[in-house]
């Protein structure tokens, strides 16, 4: 059994019932979402792209790699390039998969696909009027030491930098 509570712009929420595999039978609060893509952007001089976004929901400036919602039917390849280009203002020649992120797996059914982009060009942002962005170029090292330590707090950016560096060596 499926109720609709909310259905919005990007999310839709809904109470489902649902018989777990211990046969239990639960009322779950889900928010269905779909998904995204999130870039780790890496120049000649191993410098990530990062955004410091004004982000409402997490109660202001927020440290984040390049992402986007994906668009429907839009692969999340084409969700990578496209937000690289409005957020970072930057093109990759270079793409390499860097497998999925489960934000909230208790409640969110967002997945959000992880990109390494490199041999990168530099194009002019496009970035929205509700889009409050900054970009930077950080050394990946010290980001991943920013994400370790607990000073980088969004999770797409934190798996996405140490996959990223795992990757690159």
């Amino acid at each position: 059994k499926v109720q609709t509570v909310f259905r919005g712009r990007v999310i839709t929420v809904n109470v489902e019932t649902v018989r777990l595999p211990n046969d239990h039978v639960a009322d779950l609060e889900i928010i269905h979402h779909p998904g995204g893509a999130a870039i780790v952007a890496l120049d000649a001089r191993r410098r990530v792209c990062l955004i410091r976004q004004f982000r409402h929901a997490a109660g202001g400036w927020i440290w984040e790699l390049p992402a986007g919602k994906l668009e429907p039917r839009e692969p999340p390849l084409e969700t990578a390039r496209r937000e690289l280009v409005e957020e970072a203002g930057a093109a990759a020649a270079r793409w390499d998969a860097l497998g999925p992120y489960v934000s909230s797996p208790g409640v969110f059914t967002e997945t959000v696909h992880l990109f390494l982009a490199r041999e990168l060009t530099m194009t002019p942002t496009a970035h929205e009027p509700s889009e409050l962005i900054e970009v930077h170029w950080l050394d990946l090292e010290q980001a991943c030491a920013d994400a370790l330590a607990g000073t980088l707090s969004d999770g797409k950016t934190v798996v996405g930098l140490l996959r990223a560096r795992a990757h690159v060596g």
